[in-house]
């Protein structure tokens, strides 16, 4: 055991023995040495708020609420110490943030109860009173595991989690949970199993169905997934809540029509109902309808004035130019203290590109910040451990282990795999060759990443990938590849070839050529500071947390630079390099390039790719629908002052 760890150790065996001058002192030393450690400032408050001193517990809160936004156990002592104090209205906000961070925290359900019934709020406080009875009659086991996943020990969460469904293999509850811990790291196939199988034993158990559906999604089974969502609005048609996923899942199949029925059916019954206002204009803004999906966003702030993903559905359209009522009225929201966190962070990340579409730099890069702050907070990403993930790949891929599994493999050359990072001009190239005949465009499929995923290996805390690269044989590299084949096909019109553009599978380019010898692989490259500075300013629906800070971004570029040169050193003439300089300096000869490598012939249409009509569901919608523009080259320059963190994590290559 370190010595923090014995210092936390015996400040909380203090706590618990009523001496909160010691655990205070302990955890105060601790804080010395790191004033952002989360546990040494969970335990101060407490120990503070037990000694009186309210405003010492109120400054350790706000700095661990500052280290760790959705952490429910300190929002439950914010209501401790609101209630202590006589501030049942402030109690009451931070119990039920308390409890949408962390649902399996018995004591903030019960006293949130109580001060509800004494507001006179008395179905609020029954349905509170009900949450804690249901949380005191789970297995302990499982409020262990829900407080594991919700405070980030996903591995441990795991553990406990199937130990607990050994010994009880039917329980439903204990599925669902190891399926939501399976979401979180990335083992779709494990969740998705779990939950068919939670269905199976309950059928008519509404909550697990919904998971399913989620988790069917996630896996990009859109079909399957809108299977699901169909046979439960089959159950109650009227039913708003059915009636919203079927939209949503029809979206995922294309059926837009069908999706926007669904809607105008929710907007009937609920018409200022903000997620369906903001869903369906995101069905707008996918299939083409820019200024109605503005209506559509601007409806729902106008119903919900603090609606922060609908403000950031309208910057990040890239083309919208908000109005100075509206840029006063985030503004305004942005100061309320009660706001929740993601719309804190949607609002600061609208409001960043406000400021810049104004030529207002500094206020821009404010907004940016702290956006990225609130998130880097909540992701806890760490730039060490994926420059030791990447390197890993530099040391096992190696001639040896290609040369070892020569031959090996499916064959089928269909896919062309778009790497790189995001916001380097990947879904410009897509569109180029999606508008080609023989290439059908699909999505960023998650197929490589779930395959890496399953090769760790299911020991908590150990990862036998990509090491066991060396150890898979002939038979399992082939059927690896030809699953993926399978498993694509739902994606595709019958077209020969097909593009999946996830930018993370550069990581993997050993495990894809192993599989997919004959697969085509474009390395989607973009300008340094432009690159970086792009994904700074973007937020990512989900993944990508690398990009929530300068430095970690810049980091991230220079190991993505560093293990593409390891594959062109160890798989010579494998990846296709595109830079997308060149693309915007020669649009022909870099497509002629592109069409070459991959053994097509020239069309007039690839060049005319802003008229190819095909849904476009990234963060470049819009952009890919016009002509070639240079609007995002060298868009980092005004904000150069503030971007010393990035040149510096970038060193010799900006």
């Amino acid at each position: 055991m370190s010595t923090r760890d014995e210092s936390l150790s015996a400040a909380q065996k203090a706590l618990q023995s009523g001496d909160f001058g010691r655990g205070k002192e302990l955890a105060l030393a601790l804080l010395g040495d790191d004033a952002t450690d989360p546990e040494a400032l969970y335990m101060a408050a407490v120990a503070s708020r037990y000694l009186g001193q309210f405003s010492e517990a109120e400054g350790h809160l706000a700095a661990l609420h500052q280290a760790m936004p959705e952490y429910g156990r300190a929002w439950q002592e914010a209501g401790h110490l609101a209630k202590a104090q006589g501030h049942r209205d402030a109690a009451i906000a931070a119990y039920a943030n308390a409890t949408r961070f962390n649902p399996a925290l018995e004591a903030s359900w019960r006293t949130m109860s109580g001060l509800l019934a004494k507001a006179g709020r008395g179905a609020e406080a029954q349905a509170a009173e009900a949450q804690a009875e249901r949380i005191k009659t789970l297995p302990r086991e499982l409020v262990a595991v829900t407080h594991h996943l919700h405070e980030g020990r996903l591995l441990r969460a795991e553990e406990i989690c199937r130990h607990y469904l050994r010994a009880n293999p039917k329980s439903v509850q204990g599925m669902r949970l190891l399926a939501k811990i399976g979401l979180q790291l990335g083992i779709l196939d494990d969740a998705e199993f779990l939950l068919d199988s939670a269905a199976a034993f309950e059928p008519d158990n509404v909550q697990v169905r919904l998971d399913y559906i989620d988790a069917l999604r996630r896996r990009q089974k859109y079909e399957k997934a809108r299977e699901e969502a169909e046979a439960l609005y089959d159950r109650d048609p009227d039913n708003p809540l059915f009636q919203s996923h079927l939209a949503i899942e029809s979206m995922q199949t294309g059926d837009y029509e069908r999706a926007f029925d669904l809607f105008d059916a929710v907007l009937a019954k609920l018409p200022e109902d903000p997620a369906t206002l903001t869903s369906r204009g995101h069905a707008l803004k996918t299939t083409g309808k820019q200024e109605e999906a503005v209506e559509s966003y601007r409806a729902a702030f106008a119903a919900k004035p603090d609606h922060g993903d609908a403000y950031y559905a309208l910057a990040n359209l890239k083309t919208y130019r908000f109005t100075d009522e509206e840029i006063s009225a985030m503004s305004e929201q942005l100061d309320k203290p009660g706001l929740s966190f993601m719309d804190r962070v949607h609002l600061s990340f609208a409001l960043g590109k406000a400021h810049e579409d104004r030529g207002e730099y500094e206020a821009s890069f404010r907004h940016y910040e702290e956006g990225n702050s609130l998130k880097r907070a909540q992701t806890r990403y760490s730039a060490d451990a994926m420059s030791e993930e990447l390197a890993k790949q530099a040391d096992v891929c190696t001639p040896d282990l290609f040369d070892a599994h020569a031959g090996a493999g499916h064959s089928a050359p269909d896919p062309i795999f778009i790497v790189g990072l995001p916001r380097a001009g990947s879904t410009l190239l897509e569109q180029i060759l999606a508008s080609h005949s023989q290439v059908d465009g699909t999505l960023e499929l998650p197929n490589i990443l779930a395959l890496a995923h399953r090769l760790r290996g299911r020991k908590a805390g150990q990862s036998r990938y990509p090491q066991v690269l060396h150890d898979l044989t002939r038979e399992q590299l082939a059927q690896f590849g030809e699953q993926f084949i399978e498993d694509t096909r739902v994606h595709r019109q019958g077209a020969p070839f097909l593009i999946d553009k996830m930018p993370n599978n550069f990581r993997h380019i050993g495990l894809i050529h192993l599989i997919l010898p004959n697969a085509k692989i474009i390395d989607a490259r973009r300008a340094p500071m432009d690159c970086c500075f792009s994904g700074f300013k973007q937020l990512f629906a989900e993944g990508q947390e690398f990009t929530y800070g300068l430095t970690e971004v810049g980091r991230y570029y220079s190991d993505y630079v560093a293990l593409m040169d390891h594959w062109d050193r160890v798989l010579p003439g494998k990846v296709l390099r595109v830079s997308h300089e060149d693309v915007l300096d020669d649009l022909e000869g870099q497509t002629r390039r592109m069409l070459e490598y991959c053994g097509l012939p020239f069309e007039e249409a690839c060049l005319e790719f802003h008229k190819t009509d095909r849904a476009v569901r990234t963060a470049s919608s819009e952009q890919v629908r016009r002509p070639i523009n240079r609007k995002g080259q060298d868009a980092w320059k005004p904000f150069e002052p503030w971007l010393g963190d990035l040149k510096q994590a970038l060193g010799n290559l900006v």
